[in-house]
């Protein structure tokens, strides 16, 4: 099956209805740091006009205005963005939102100096347009950074315990692998001179496996509208099977979870 084969439309609205569904600010927001270190990374400068795709409820974009950046973030689903509007304006940040699909950003080519996603661009379910978008609305000399879950990490091993449960639509590939260099240099070719290829990772902290699975289903949209479907036995198998991944990766040893989930940190400089 080749990418025309595949219904991108009808898939990013089953996406955009899981993203709507629970709260997934309560588990974004306890990402922040990944963000914090990718602007770091990134080297943001005050006034630099910033973009951060698939925003979310708006942990770069906030980031980056914290740094005095001009920024801006986008995203399809439109509770999300309120949550980002009402979180730069207790920090009395001056962060503008914006509805927009990422495989189709709403703003003139070479619009931004950077060009941010935290674990938000990489479940666009057409990477080659995602990636030719990123391209698209960075300046030549500006710079893209992104940071995403790898496939061999803590989080890959979620999304594939989610699959057995609910497996993917046919021809869309994984979104872990924009935590790969390989697949970022497929697909950016020559476009993006990656001048930094980092591995990091993030802890999971939770009171217990069994809190994280509860988590994940509470809040966590695509799982939560996923429960949702479950009757009362697949539930409670499903819920052991989140559990078992925290178990799995967990390094406390007093109860609690302390889970180091792998990520990619990339920076990179669009070419002129």
């Amino acid at each position: 099956m080749t990418d025309t084969d595949v219904d991108f439309e009808s898939i990013k609205k089953t996406q955009r209805a899981g993203w709507e569904t629970g709260d997934y600010p309560r588990v974004g927001n306890t990402l922040q740091i990944i963000a914090e270190r990718l602007v770091e990374a990134a080297d943001v400068r005050a006034g630099q006009r910033v973009l951060d795709v698939a925003c979310g409820q708006g942990n770069a974009a906030i980031a980056a205005a914290r740094r005095f950046a001009e920024a801006t973030g986008v995203d399809y689903a439109v509770n999300l963005l309120a949550q980002g509007r009402e979180r730069a304006a207790v920090e009395h940040l001056p962060v503008t939102f914006t509805e927009g699909d990422a495989e189709r950003l709403p703003f003139p080519d070479e619009s931004f100096d950077l060009v941010l996603s935290t674990v938000g661009v990489m479940f666009a379910p057409d990477h080659h347009r995602a990636a030719d978008e990123l391209v698209r609305v960075t300046a030549p000399g500006g710079k893209i950074a992104l940071a995403s879950w790898t496939p061999s990490g803590m989080i890959g091993q979620l999304f594939r315990t989610v699959g057995k449960w609910a497996p993917p639509p046919a021809g869309v590939r994984p979104a872990t692998l924009w935590g790969t260099p390989d697949h970022l240099a497929e697909i950016f070719g020559d476009r993006v001179e990656w001048t930094g290829l980092v591995t990091q990772e993030y802890a999971f902290r939770y009171h217990s496996p069994e809190h994280y699975s509860e988590w994940f289903r509470q809040h966590y949209g695509p799982i939560t509208r996923l429960s949702g479907t479950l009757p009362g036995r697949d539930l409670e198998r499903f819920s052991d099977d989140l559990a078992e991944v925290a178990r799995a990766y967990n390094r406390a040893d007093d109860g609690t979870v302390v889970a180091q989930a792998e990520y990619l940190e990339a920076v990179g400089v669009r070419r002129v």
